[in-house]
């Protein structure tokens, strides 16, 4: 009796450190898989300057407290609930021990006998503990295989997903370069009206599409148009004086450049910001940023009959696409002078 106390605060206190573990791992899991196109884009606030990976991810926050709530009132008892952690743990350790072999053999070239003996030898104690808890596999025992099952499939579905949507989206936008030597040739020619554009682009390869449907719909062109991409660097922070790239596209004194601006991983991506630190030679002319105009364009994503996924797993796609974070809030933007262009995408 006199030793529960001690014991509870022990646990107690044991458990606040395995959260905040699962807590840092499942931030630093979704940032990496967002940023290999395995997640969509998503709010990550980055919490140190001296480490990359400390990151805080609010939408993941949620769901693990959603998660833990559940696991609480479905397994009603830590005895049933050991049945999963088991498991869970055990499925780790055999999945790091095949990566770790993997990259001894083909990163760092270890001699194939070596792997074969000392990965079986590993393997086979994992093995052992992993056939030891496919017993209690009805016991709970399923719901990290569950959980790890439907991780995969939405990861999976994403990266297939974006690779479609991003071949059509490069269709539908063309090449820039051409895009642009046939704004001058147009017939009748393009109304200019005075202010400045600004088109949010994920490169200077393709032509934005809300640029494109501005100039076919409304038959019109700013006096200064930006096409500025965002690029995040694995650094803190980066110098003013490198933060900007400017390109004329080849088109000189045309109005229109091609920005390319750089934040560090601790910086918020502020893009009026970064326009400020233009020159108007850079910018073939002077950029009036508290009255110039943003462009976004978004996506309206269609299912179409064509074999490229299952159809479950376009309407998953879709679904998951809702999880990413709005670009203006993303990128600073004023809402009063922020215009979203929709353009749809079958795939």
């Amino acid at each position: 009796d006199w030793a529960r106390l001690p014991m509870v605060l022990l646990a107690t206190a044991a458990t606040i450190i395995a959260s905040q573990a699962v807590i840092t791992g499942a931030f630093s899991v979704a940032s990496q898989a967002a940023k290999l196109g395995l997640l969509p884009r998503l709010r990550i606030v980055h919490t140190s300057a001296s480490a990359y990976g400390q990151v805080y991810v609010p939408a993941i926050n949620w769901m693990l407290m959603v998660s833990v709530l559940i696991l609480v009132f479905a397994f009603e008892s830590s005895a049933k609930l050991a049945y999963a952690y088991g498991m869970a743990v055990i499925g780790t350790i055999t999945i790091v021990t095949l990566l770790f072999f993997y990259l001894a053999r083909t990163r760092w070239g270890t001699p194939l006998w070596m792997v074969v003996i000392g990965g079986g030898a590993l393997l086979l104690v994992d093995a052992l503990f992993l056939a030891a808890n496919l017993t209690k596999l009805v016991h709970g025992a399923w719901l990290p295989l569950l959980i790890a099952v439907a991780a995969w499939t939405v990861m999976m579905t994403w990266e297939r997903g974006r690779k479609l949507v991003t071949a059509a989206r490069e269709r539908a936008e063309g090449p820039l370069t051409e895009f642009i030597e046939g704004l001058s040739e147009c017939e009748p020619p393009l109304s200019r009206v005075p202010g400045t554009a600004v088109f949010l682009n994920r490169g200077k390869e393709t032509a934005p599409l809300a640029m494109r449907a501005n100039v076919e719909h409304s038959h019109v062109r700013h006096d200064h148009v930006v096409i500025m991409t965002i690029e995040t660097e694995p650094v803190p922070r980066i110098p003013e004086d490198q933060r900007t790239d400017v390109d004329a596209l080849g088109f000189a004194q045309d109005g229109i450049v091609h920005v390319t601006a750089r934040f560090g991983y601790m910086e918020p991506a502020d893009v009026p910001a970064a326009l400020r630190l233009l020159t108007p030679e850079e910018t073939e002319g002077v950029i009036d940023v508290d009255q110039a105009s943003y462009f976004l364009s978004k996506l309206e994503l269609d299912a179409g009959p064509e074999p490229t996924m299952a159809p479950w797993r376009k309407r998953l796609f879709i679904a998951t696409s809702y999880l990413a974070a709005d670009a203006a809030d993303f990128f600073h933007l004023p809402h009063d002078r922020t215009v979203v262009m929709g353009s749809r995408i079958e795939f």
